[in-house]
């Protein structure tokens, strides 16, 4: 649990409402508006992340383009658009970041996680899917990704990851890979 004085809540001083600044702590969840009754509540962002491996059994990672973490590996992903199904998002941000069409995806598991943007540390939690794509032949770094490259299990280091979540969902890949 994030502790108060870090809570992410706490930058909303005023009512989204209203605009009141009688925005109070309502509990460890949500903000109240004294003024219309208005209660926030901050639920973390969902997003997606891409396992992808070729007919070698090689990984796809990125280098990261932009902060936060600029210029460490990360793997495919990104945050969920409204109206999309978890499947939808994958694939969507699959072929933003490399050009792939994603033919079939299954989730694996997710982690709970921070991510700072724009000063505002956003909760998110993390939805990782392995990912079949349908020609790898296509594959080019976009949007967010400097790079992408293949990397065997073994070359894999979760320490050289820049974000806290995708360092940890690749220990766990790399445990059921090598």
């Amino acid at each position: 649990m994030v502790s108060s004085m870090d809570h992410p809540l706490k930058v909303f001083r005023h009512c989204p409402s209203c605009g009141s600044g009688d925005f109070i702590d309502n509990d460890e969840k949500s903000r109240r508006c004294r003024q219309c009754g208005f209660v926030y509540f901050l639920n973390p962002s969902s997003a997606y992340v891409a396992f992808i491996t070729d007919s070698q059994g090689r990984l796809l990672v990125e280098r990261r383009d932009r902060e936060p973490a600029k210029g460490t590996l990360d793997l495919p992903g990104g945050f969920a658009d409204i109206g999309e199904t978890a499947e939808e998002g994958v694939a969507r941000e699959v072929a933003e970041e490399t050009g792939l069409h994603v033919i079939a995806s299954r989730y694996l598991f997710s982690i709970p996680n921070t991510y700072l943007y724009s000063g505002l540390t956003i909760p998110t939690l993390d939805l990782f899917f392995a990912c079949e794509v349908d020609d790898i032949g296509c594959l080019t770094a976009g949007d967010d990704a400097a790079e992408c490259l293949w990397v065997t299990p073994e070359e894999l280091h979760p320490d050289d990851f820049g974000l806290l979540s995708i360092r940890e969902g690749v220990r766990r890949w790399k445990e059921r890979h090598c």
